[in-house]
């Protein structure tokens, strides 16, 4: 594959190519009754290894708890955007609002394909199921063990619909888009927060590890492919950045703003 940073302008065939049938191979493993055996013995070893020990360790259910939090979702995010628009990590400063604006288009092409295409096709063909936390015998809920904490904060540990995982798929998108640009050293914190931000749902049972490792995955290399390795996350992100330039020169006069790659555009 070629590793040159995404948003690119032309077409990557051979890496569309590679992201496409990678997807494939994922989902055909699920879907294949052998592998699925497999995948269905990872699924609830995983949930088990990781859900029981709330059940025994107050500190570390109250831990969980504060990460299953709504609250806890919009610090990661802010997180994640902070890593991606710091000028002079990942990307150069002059690069930074092409990077910023070509991910946008990639969330909304997520969305399109998410909800457009991909939740018709788990509809028809019956790949739904609920998620461990609903299904599992002697599963701990968070929701039980801190009720006071659902009310005000809203904790995610279960659904009803887990495949695939939206959260998942966008956590996946981040490491991915970033991970051509990133160094070594780099690369070990896109893959660190993407794995440390992937485990609340797991831990709380809002979804199973295919949910993830399937679903979600099967999506974000769809959503690069097509995105990132075509002209079309270039192009939208340029169409983006020219309807934010007002927005962006207006920011870019208060003292500090400037600073920032994502107003300054350097």
């Amino acid at each position: 594959m070629d590793h040159t940073a995404a948003p690119c302008p032309s077409w990557r065939w051979r890496n569309l190519a590679v992201c496409n049938l990678l997807a494939l191979v994922i989902l055909a493993s699920w879907l294949w009754q052998p592998t699925r055996q497999l995948w269905d013995q990872i699924d609830l070893a995983t949930f088990r290894l990781l859900n029981e020990p709330l059940s025994s360790n107050p500190l570390w259910a109250r831990l969980w708890a504060v990460a299953s939090m709504r609250m806890t979702d919009i610090a990661a995010a802010l997180i994640l955007l902070v890593v991606l628009i710091k000028g002079d990590w990942i990307f150069a400063g002059p690069r930074v609002r092409s990077a910023f604006f070509g991910f946008v288009a990639l969330l909304a092409l997520l969305v399109v394909i998410r909800v457009g295409l991909f939740s018709n096709v788990v509809r028809l063909l019956h790949w739904q199921h609920p998620s461990p936390s609903l299904t599992v015998d002697g599963a701990v809920r968070l929701k039980e063990l801190f009720p006071a904490w659902e009310e005000s904060w809203h904790l995610k540990d279960s659904s009803g619909q887990s495949f695939p995982g939206d959260h998942g798929a966008v956590l996946l998108l981040w490491a991915l888009f970033l991970w051509p640009a990133a160094s070594g050293a780099q690369r070990l914190v896109v893959a660190g927060l993407t794995i440390v931000f992937l485990l609340p749902r797991l831990v709380a049972g809002a979804h199973w590890v295919s949910d993830v490792l399937v679903g979600s995955l099967f999506l974000a290399l769809l959503v690069i492919g097509w995105g990132a390795y075509s002209p079309y996350a270039a192009k939208a992100g340029r169409w983006l950045e020219a309807l934010a330039e007002p927005v962006l020169n207006r920011l870019r006069k208060f003292p500090g703003l400037g600073r920032i790659s994502l107003i300054s555009g350097r």
